[in-house]
C-alpha cells in the first residue's frame, strides 16, 4: 500500500472512532444510567412480601443537580480517547482528577442519587472511550 495513503486512511479512522467516542458515548451512557436507576423490586412486589418498598435515590433524577454532565461528558470521553492513543496514560488521571476536583462540592453536599450518578457515568463513559481507543490502535495497526 502507498505509504500516503496508508497514513491518510489510519488519520481517517482515528478521526472517525473520536467522533464515534465522543458522540456515541452520549446514549449508551443514559442506558446505563436508566438501568442502574431500574428499582430491584417493584413497589406491588414489596407490598406482598410484607416488606417495605425500596427508596431509590434517584440516579436520572439527579442530572437536575449535576448541570453540565453532557457536556463534561462529551469532553471526557474525547480526552480519554486522545490520551490512550497518545499513550499518555497520565492524562487520564489528570482527566479524572480534575473532574472529580470540580464536583466535589456537588457530590458531597447531597443525599439524592448524585454521586451514584457520577460514578456509575464517569465509569461508563471511560470504559466506552477505552475500547473506541483499543479499536482504533488495533485498526491503525493492520497496514
Amino acid at each position: 500500500m502507498n505509504p500516503v495513503v496508508a497514513v491518510l486512511l489510519k488519520i481517517a479512522v482515528v478521526l472517525a472512532l473520536g467522533l464515534v467516542t465522543t458522540l456515541a458515548g452520549s446514549p449508551l451512557v443514559r442506558t446505563v444510567l436508566r438501568l442502574a436507576d431500574t428499582p430491584r423490586r417493584t413497589k406491588a412486589a414489596a407490598e406482598a412480601l410484607g416488606e417495605e418498598p425500596e427508596r431509590s435515590p434517584g440516579i436520572q433524577a439527579a442530572s437536575a443537580q449535576l448541570q453540565g454532565g453532557h457536556w463534561i461528558g462529551l469532553l471526557e470521553r474525547l480526552a480519554v480517547y486522545a490520551c490512550i492513543l497518545a499513550g499518555f496514560g497520565e492524562g487520564i488521571a489528570i482527566v479524572l482528577a480534575i473532574k472529580g476536583l470540580a464536583r466535589y462540592p456537588d457530590l458531597r453536599a447531597t443525599t439524592t442519587g448524585a454521586a451514584e450518578r457520577f460514578i456509575i457515568g464517569t465509569f461508563s463513559s471511560v470504559l466506552f472511550a477505552a475500547a473506541c481507543a483499543g479499536l482504533a490502535w488495533w485498526l491503525t495497526g493492520l497496514w
